[in-house]
């Protein structure tokens, strides 16, 4: 039955498809996301709107709204009309935001029609080349021994690599004060002038000082190796077995959006996602594993995700301010 339902709305959004084209129209969709131009974000979205859009038959054009980390676009997103031609990116960070309860003009999972997920990818945990730990469980041994001597950096409070630390110290028993700064470039460089000894920042601000022998990078932070550091462990290989604080992206459209759209929209994403050379940059830019999928498995994915950065946040007493 589920799968009579599931090629039924697939034939509906391919005869969307075909009717759009043979009616001559040309639509542009609009790919909404709340991270500043240039960035990891939006050259995520910026790589996804040429194949999406051609899986669309339509022009995907990016509009970045950064601010209040992401709930400006966020709430834009879900007040956007539902008709299919504004879509939104979130990465894991959407999920971070909720679990802290912040005050926000949209419900982070009902506020919003789940389209696809898109990709995973992780963090790096890196210390200075010449930093004594060769490995996570020399660094996490040489922190628990010098109590408030050991910090480690993220791209700011309230960030996924923020959390992705505090996970750290909760699995390890070690306390290693948090050093929020404007970024992972700006974090990395605190660690390269030796204001901190580690920092949890994204793998392709990592991996080039690395290569140039600057820094270390003793784990990566997701389930399984990063495709470009296949000698790196992961955190749960190198220390703490069960660890995994991987983020993610995905696509999103407002509130209320048909089921038929959204079909639409979750064939055209995955059937983008297949594109082999769009795989190799994203893989080239964050190290991410392209994911696709369903709107369900992204709705339990954002619900599951809530409520663990919640449970973490709030056992560990952390704030926002």
């Amino acid at each position: 039955m589920k799968r009579r339902v599931l090629l039924a709305a697939m034939a509906a959004a391919g005869a969307g498809l075909r009717h759009t084209d043979a009616q001559g129209q040309s639509r542009t969709t609009t790919l909404m996301h709340g991270f500043a131009p240039g960035g990891p974000a939006d050259s995520i979205a910026r790589l996804i709107a040429g194949p999406l859009g051609q899986a669309l038959h339509q022009t995907v054009v990016v509009e970045p709204r950064p601010g209040a980390g992401g709930d400006i676009a966020a709430a834009a997103l879900s007040r956007a009309t539902s008709d299919g031609s504004v879509i939104g990116l979130v990465t894991g960070g959407h999920a971070v935001t909720a679990a802290f309860g912040r005050n926000q003009n949209y419900d982070p999972v009902d506020g919003f029609e789940p389209i696809s997920q898109v990709l995973r990818y992780a963090f790096a945990i890196a210390v200075r080349a010449d930093n004594p730990a060769r490995d996570l469980r020399a660094a996490l041994r040489l922190a628990g021994e010098a109590p408030g001597q050991w910090q480690f950096g993220s791209a700011g409070k309230g960030t996924t690599q923020h959390l992705a630390g505090e996970l750290l110290n909760a699995m390890s028993g070690v306390r290693m004060d948090h050093i929020p700064y404007r970024g992972d470039t700006a974090s990395v460089t605190a660690l390269l002038g030796g204001e901190i000894p580690m920092a949890v920042v994204a793998t392709n601000v990592a991996i080039p000082l690395a290569q140039s022998g600057q820094v270390r990078i003793l784990a990566v932070t997701g389930a399984s190796r990063a495709a470009r550091l296949p000698d790196v462990p992961t955190v749960a290989e190198a220390a703490l077995p069960g660890y995994d604080a991987s983020t993610w992206a995905a696509l999103l459209a407002p509130r209320g959006t048909s089921p038929a759209v959204i079909a639409r929209l979750n064939v055209a994403t995955n059937t983008a996602l297949r594109d082999e050379a769009l795989q190799k940059r994203l893989a080239e830019l964050v190290d991410g594993e392209v994911v696709g999928g369903t709107p369900e498995a992204l709705r339990a994915l954002m619900v599951s995700e809530i409520a663990r950065w919640r449970t973490l946040i709030r056992e560990r007493g952390i704030a926002m301010e």
